[in-house]
């Protein structure tokens, strides 16, 4: 969900929802004893389908259903064989050989070979491509001086040895390589599709290529529904059960609900009292997310550059009633990486960064809230500011701001809040282009690992929208990447967010779990927290 997954605000990560839906009536039977068809609902609409490009959830699905790389991610996240065969790996770790199949096609007839790999991972980390995700190339040969500009894309340790081989060097050990060779960002693409499109490549159903299980149709870069077809090209289309995934985008969870109800999906997000109402009925299902919400705060603008202001902005807010207001079964967020994504040493990360930082930066305390916006004042020479919270305009993302809203005028006495809910690609490009005072946004884990939270606000990195800086968590953020101790990486990267939660570089609200009712004939739909969340390969709707 710009911001995971992949950027969330509330609705990629936000929260990045999904319902599983079976056609009805409109659905084929096979031979099988399965429907062939599957409806599907999103909470946000695509932002788009160049890899190099894209950053949100919605997108990052797509993309992990119509395209295939190295592995593809299964249950549990484990890492299971996509296009390479065979992989071989040097005893210092440093490069990685993949043996790929040689029955694999693109859409448009053409081979999957290595060279698609090459150049994909070369187009990426270009600095004229524009990637705001070519960061997780770092470690790959070169790719840090190349995202610089300092080398040329030609120098990236990856090549192509004949058709079927693809041989990638490291600067140095990477222990989750595998787990980023499932991400959409390390697939590759098809040259000739590129440069026949140009800078329409992406953008629409039927100006791209694809070479996964599904190809799509009926996008056309703006619209709320699109489908996915069955790809008679790929290599494992046995195992592909569905001829056909309608989609479409929606924003209000009673309008889902009723459709449900009425049989036309097979499954629906539900809001707050519907969550808490049907809790105990048939098809209830929580869907976890390695995924937080929070606010990030333009520091490129007052009152957003003084440390207090920020601080009394967080401690203004009760996060236990922020989550029970956006529906589900949020969990109010103290640390920036969420629970459950990852143990070191028989514990969780997150119980090894909680602390004196979020004890008392990320709980509300409203006399302590006001205390630093006294401060605050004194510091700016101002008695009150007015401020926008952008959000996106789906039904979650409009109550949290609505809440926000209510919190931080009724305790922060001269700061007046204006919510601004508006599509999501609108959004995105406000933020993108630093075009906004407050973004209520999310992230979403590329791979199960605190360093894809940490590493976006770092000084240098392009997902860092609020511009935040700080020399001392740069500093352990990179020494994370480097240290060949295990005990000094975690020593590291738990320092790196108490830092950043103590001086408020970001203000984490909650982390989402979404609540649905989906029908039980839904089957063998593959969900992982982290990265693009949803594999539909052996997807099927029983009779």
């Amino acid at each position: 969900m710009l911001r995971l997954k992949k950027i969330m605000a509330v609705g990629v990560v936000a929260l990045a929802g999904a319902a599983l839906a079976a056609c009805g009536n409109n659905s084929s039977n096979s031979s099988s004893g399965t429907k062939k068809t599957l409806n599907w609902m999103d909470k946000t609409e695509i932002e788009g389908m160049d890899l190099s490009k894209v950053t949100d959830g919605t997108s990052f699905t797509q993309l992990n259903n119509t395209m295939e790389g190295l592995y593809r991610l299964g249950k549990n996240s484990k890492v299971e064989p996509g296009l390479a065969t065979k992989t071989t790996t040097s005893k210092d770790g440093k490069t990685w050989t993949f043996t790929l199949r040689n029955n694999d096609k693109w859409s448009n007839g053409d081979p999957v070979t290595a060279q698609d790999f090459v150049y994909s991972w070369r187009r990426t980390v270009d600095p004229s491509t524009g990637s705001q995700y070519s960061y997780l190339f770092s470690g790959v040969k070169n790719a840090d001086a190349i995202v610089a500009g300092k080398k040329r894309p030609n120098t990236l340790g990856v090549k192509a040895e004949g058709k079927d081989k693809l041989v990638v060097t490291l600067d140095k050990r990477i222990l989750y390589f595998k787990l980023l060779m499932c991400f959409p960002l390390f697939f590759p693409q098809n040259q000739k599709a590129v440069e026949q499109y140009g800078k329409s490549y992406g953008t629409s159903s039927k100006t791209t290529v694809y070479n996964g299980p599904f190809v799509q149709k009926g996008w056309t870069g703006s619209n709320l529904s699109w489908k996915l077809v069955k790809n008679k090209n790929y290599w494992d289309k046995k195992n592909v059960k569905l001829d056909t995934i309608n989609f479409s985008v929606q924003k209000t969870p009673s309008t889902d609900y009723n459709l449900y109800q009425s049989g036309k999906l097979d499954a629906a997000l539900l809001g707050p009292q519907a969550s808490k109402q049907l809790k105990n009925q048939k098809g209830y299902t929580l869907r976890k997310t390695s995924s937080t919400i929070y606010l990030g705060m333009n520091m490129k603008k007052k009152p957003f550059t003084n440390e207090n202001f920020r601080k009394a902005i967080s401690l203004a807010i009760d996060r236990k009633e922020l989550a029970n207001s956006v529906g589900g079964a949020a969990e109010p967020a103290d640390t920036l990486s969420p629970e459950n994504m990852i143990e070191v040493n028989g514990k969780d990360y997150t119980d090894l960064v909680r602390g004196e930082a979020t004890k008392q930066f990320n709980t509300f305390n409203k006399s302590k809230a006001q205390a630093f916006w006294k401060k605050a004042q004194q510091e700016l020479g101002k008695k009150s500011f007015n401020f926008a919270i952008l959000t996106y305009d789906d039904d979650a993302s409009k109550k949290a701001g609505e809440y926000l809203q209510s919190t931080i005028e009724s305790t922060l006495k001269g700061v007046n809040v204006r919510v601004q809910s508006i599509p999501k690609k609108t959004a995105l490009n406000h933020a993108g282009s630093g075009n906004y005072d407050v973004f209520l946004m999310g992230w979403t884990a590329d791979f199960s690992d605190p360093i894809s939270f940490l590493d976006l606000n770092t000084s240098k990195n392009s997902q860092n929208l609020e511009k935040y800086s700080d020399p001392t968590y740069d500093k352990l953020v990179a020494d994370s990447k480097v240290t060949p101790s295990e005990t000094k990486r975690w020593d590291d990267l738990v320092k790196a967010e108490q830092r950043i939660i103590s001086t408020q570089g970001v203000t984490p609200l909650y982390h989402p779990e979404e609540a649905w009712m989906v029908r039980p004939s839904v089957k063998n739909v593959i969900y992982n927290g982290a990265g693009a969340p949803y594999n539909f390969k052996g997807a099927y709707v029983a009779n």
